[in-house]
């Protein structure tokens, strides 16, 4: 770039004015500017400068890093990966296409596709010794507190691709983590309800051969339901990636330690078990089955409507989506595929397509754009699939952990990488002079 080029350019650079009232002193900060989103205001400098930091409880008005992975407008109701819309990716691609999107910047040729969905089946299996792992939880352990401790426990098996330096370890351990975290879902959803582990099938593809590991038995042939297959593979999709949610930016944390890929991944695994995270769709079948059945959803309707009463509709609105959440919307037909082909009376599920019917037509749910969200719609997909709600949380994490190692491996190249320190407003009391105990009152 040319002297007079940069010149110009930093000319041209915004700036954002902080004045201290007390002492008439001023600062300008740099404000940057994204594709898309609000610009932000640099305050890297702003302790050197003025001895003050900012008070920003739980980070959310704070950009922590850049990245180039995925963009939310919450107003608008728009999901981009890469510049597409998740609508397009849901509609026209596969779940190993948009995960191949987010770890390299663009969609697949159809010689890169095959090759790394070759890739990634070649890495279905995991080392025979995990097999023994298992047996060290309780059979009624929790799914996600199983995946916690055997993703972790992934490091001491792959010592070869520990190296984040290197860039052909930081590609096998992602490739590695893509193929083998859904076979240990499977391995975790088997070994709860006491059924033997299914070795995966190289000739499925991945959202078939997930279904075939949680399914199949030995004692009989599988045939895996396309339209299941389908639903699935979408289910992926749909949660593939979401900006710098709790479990993400959790991931990204542990990374900045150069922390190895699997205890970071383990890390987010652990974050999105909480159920304001990963625990949503779970939190719908719980409420469908407090409510009981379609006779006492005019009660909840009205109990949901009464700001006095703890009682709130789960899977309607969404934190982050202020008008729709445009996943749900590719997912509601998936849900009527699945509830079609399979045929299933449930009363569980009679219940959640009634309360659909009230939230899109009541005046109350209308006006608030309390609109079914994407954990009620795959609550009901996963249900109907035969999914105990237990495993609700573990089939996120097979769909977020290629979200997790994009955004990982982006923060590991990115050259500027420094550990992550967040700051604090000290309220404890001042210093003190330490009084033997037998002085204590």
């Amino acid at each position: 770039m040319s002297a007079e080029k940069a010149a110009a350019q930093q000319t041209d650079q915004k700036t954002f004015t902080l004045t201290n009232d007390e002492t008439g002193d001023s600062i300008q900060l740099p404000v940057l500017e994204g594709t898309h989103g609000p610009a932000v205001i640099d305050i890297r400098k702003l302790y050197a400068e003025t001895g003050h930091f900012t008070f920003d409880p739980s980070f959310t008005a704070t950009g922590s890093c850049k990245s180039r992975l995925t963009f939310i407008d919450g107003e608008k109701g728009v999901l981009l990966h890469r510049g597409y819309t998740i609508e397009d990716l849901a509609e026209h691609s596969s779940f190993l296409s948009v995960a191949y999107l987010l770890l390299y910047g663009d969609l697949p040729t159809q010689e890169q596709k095959d090759k790394f969905e070759t890739d990634i089946t070649y890495h279905t299996m995991v080392n025979e010794q995990v097999n023994y792992f298992y047996r060290g939880f309780r059979r009624d352990a929790h799914p996600m507190a199983i995946m916690c401790g055997v993703v972790g426990a992934l490091a001491g098996f792959y010592h070869d691709s520990l190296d984040i330096n290197d860039p052909e370890q930081r590609e096998l351990s992602a490739q590695r983590l893509i193929a083998k975290i859904p076979t240990l879902g499977a391995m975790t959803h088997k070994y709860t309800i006491g059924q033997p582990f299914m070795y995966p099938r190289n000739d499925l593809n991945f959202a078939e051969n997930f279904l075939y590991m949680c399914f199949a038995v030995p004692a009989e042939p599988y045939v895996v339901n396309p339209v299941l297959a389908d639903a699935m593979d979408k289910i992926f999709i749909l949660h593939a990636d979401h900006e710098q949610n709790a479990s993400t930016s959790t991931v990204r944390l542990a990374g900045s330690s150069q922390a190895n890929p699997f205890a970071c991944i383990a890390a987010g695994i652990a974050s999105l078990w909480g159920p304001s995270h990963g625990g949503a769709n779970q939190a719908v079948l719980e409420m469908l089955e407090e409510i009981g059945s379609k006779e006492n959803i005019p009660e909840f309707i009205k109990r949901a409507k009464d700001k006095e009463d703890p009682f709130r509709l789960m899977g309607f609105g969404h934190r982050v989506y202020k008008n729709f959440d445009p996943r749900a919307q590719v997912l509601k037909k998936a849900a009527d595929d699945v509830l079609e082909e399979l045929g299933i009376e449930d009363p569980m599920l009679e219940i959640a397509m009634e309360l659909e019917r009230i939230a899109l037509e009541d005046e109350y749910f209308v006006k608030r754009q309390l609109y079914p969200n994407v954990d009620f719609y795959s609550g009901i997909i996963l249900r109907a699939m035969g999914f105990p709600t237990s495993m609700f949380t573990v089939l996120f994490a097979v769909a977020r952990t290629v979200g997790w190692i994009s955004q990982w491996k982006e923060m590991i190249e990115e050259p500027s990488l420094r550990i992550g320190r967040p700051r604090q407003l000290y309220t404890g009391p001042e210093q003190r002079d330490f009084v033997p105990i037998e002085k204590r009152k």
